[in-house]
């Protein structure tokens, strides 16, 4: 005990000088207790209050963010180690988070016009705090470069995930899809905990930037430090469900309500991709033995066959929200190949791609949405003739999918675009085959995608419906119009490419 005393006065003072830096976790922690304290004391019928509340404390989370821009121009610094070293934070973990607390605000808005969930006996203000915790997590993955706040972050967000899954309690396909979300998650966590332990044992240390870790790892048996490394990556490649860590989401993506779907498609993944690049640079570029081209292997195979995968598993689905479940794993698939570049331009191609990827498949599931509300619609046969009765929100469905495919005249193309133009231009360096596959691959499946996403607009204009089904509840005007703005930020990024150049910068 005596010999810890000397440590705390440090301890402390290193404790001070990263609250600044640490200030948009702050606010969203006490935002969490807010909402809760709230919902006690308004109870369940005062909903806007706490989403009110959860959006406008997000803005002031992004306020905090883009302050943390200022506090790194005036430390004259472009990195900053807080906590001693539990979490780095930078300019590019800052945008991360920027596009986390814009795609949770969407995400908050949306709850509210889902039918299953306005209805549900718990109300919505539970999942409201459920989500601000998780997006605290959210940050801290993105920030986390110790291997114990890896995986402290990581079950923050999945306990929260769990939560979201299971939330429609009542109803037994939420049920099922919780149950499979827990097993699946207990089972890669675990793994992921034996991975890291093995990482401690091997070097002594879990910070992933210090000279202890990077050198006792370097001393140890390639061999068994390559198989702890995999461990680890089998948990955040849960998160970012790429191939073979996928078999649990097409059930709970169909099973979850969908703007949980909507959640569990987008932030976990930008979060992900985040903790992966973190994860990943002290062994590509701090140590000799560890070359990059064996990452770059792993990532390119991953990359490859979750592309092939989940665009082909696509074109079987009849439901839409499987069709779409099947459709985020290809797109995981496609950003993994930015993540193999290794550069700069990799990583800023990356954060553009998900961006786009996130905002459009939101607007997806909101038409989804819509549809259930209207006629019930779940499936491809419920969507026929249904353009031609609802024109706006099909004609709308229409340029998000042609974005989600990466068609030209929209945001997705550009995405789409930056990422193999990073790839091209490290290939050209590096002559790497495993850069030429992942490109030839990527054009290929992008093709296939075509295949199912068209089969959307088919059902909706182009195909009859001889039952008619009669309105079963009138859409809230504030869901189209949400949608439309996505659809109008789709389309005009992508006919405008002034605003592209806006964007990038």
């Amino acid at each position: 005990m005596h010999d810890l005393l000397p440590y705390i006065p440090q301890q402390l003072s290193n404790i001070r000088a990263g609250l600044p830096y640490f200030m948009p976790e702050l606010c969203l922690g006490a935002l969490f207790i807010l909402v809760l304290v709230t919902d006690l004391f308004s109870g369940k019928t005062s909903t806007w209050l706490c989403r009110a509340l959860s959006v406008a404390g997000l803005l002031v989370v992004i306020y905090q963010c883009l302050w943390q821009f200022v506090l790194l121009v005036s430390a004259k610094q472009s990195t900053v180690f807080i906590f001693d070293g539990m979490l780095m934070l930078h300019h590019t973990a800052i945008l991360f988070k920027l596009v986390i607390d814009v795609v949770a605000i969407l995400i908050l808005l949306y709850i509210p016009w889902d039918k299953a969930l306005r209805a549900h006996f718990k109300g919505l203000n539970d999942l409201y705090s459920i989500i601000i915790a998780s997006v605290l997590g959210l940050h801290l993955m993105v920030m986390a470069v110790n291997l114990l706040s890896i995986y402290i972050s990581i079950e923050m967000v999945s306990i929260a995930s769990y939560l979201m899954v299971a939330y429609r309690s009542d109803t037994s396909i939420s049920t099922e899809a919780g149950l499979k979300y827990v097993l699946f998650g207990a089972v890669s966590s675990a793994i992921m905990l034996y991975g890291i332990s093995l990482l401690y044992g091997f070097s002594g240390s879990l910070d992933l930037f210090s000279a202890m870790f990077i050198n006792g790892l370097s001393a140890a048996n390639p061999t068994a430090v390559g198989l702890a490394i995999t461990l680890v990556m089998v948990g955040i490649g849960f998160k970012l469900s790429f191939v073979p860590m996928h078999f649990w989401v097409p059930d709970v993506y169909q099973g979850a309500a969908t703007p949980v779907t909507a959640y569990l498609s987008t932030l976990p993944k930008i979060a992900g991709f985040a903790l992966f690049c973190n994860f990943l640079t002290p062994f590509i570029f701090f140590s000799a033995k560890w070359a990059a081209f064996d990452f770059r292997l792993f990532l390119s195979i991953a990359g490859i066959v979750t592309m092939i995968v989940g665009n082909l598993a696509a074109i079987w689905q009849t439901n839409i929200k499987r069709l779409l479940a099947y459709s985020s794993i290809g797109h995981t698939g496609f950003a993994l190949m930015a993540l193999a570049t290794f550069s700069a331009q990799g990583i800023s191609s990356l954060l553009f791609y998900l961006t786009v990827y996130a905002i459009a498949n939101i607007g997806a599931l909101m038409l989804t949405t819509h549809y259930v509300n209207k006629i019930g619609a779940h499936d491809l046969d419920s969507y026929k003739g249904v353009g031609l009765r609802y024109p706006l929100p099909s004609v709308c469905f229409v340029i998000i999918l042609v974005s989600l495919a990466g068609l030209p005249v929209s945001v997705g193309f550009n995405g789409k675009l930056m990422v193999f133009s990073s790839v091209y231009q490290v290939y050209q360096q590096s002559h790497n085959v495993w850069l030429l596959a992942l490109m030839i691959t990527g054009a290929a499946t992008t093709v296939v995608s075509l295949f199912y996403y068209i089969k959307i607009p088919l059902y909706l204009f182009l195909k009859k419906n001889e039952h008619h089904v009669e309105d079963q509840l009138a859409t809230h005007q504030y869901l189209l119009i949400f949608i439309c703005i996505i659809s109008a930020f789709v389309l005009s990024v992508g006919v405008f490419p002034q605003l592209l150049g806006i964007l990038q910068s």
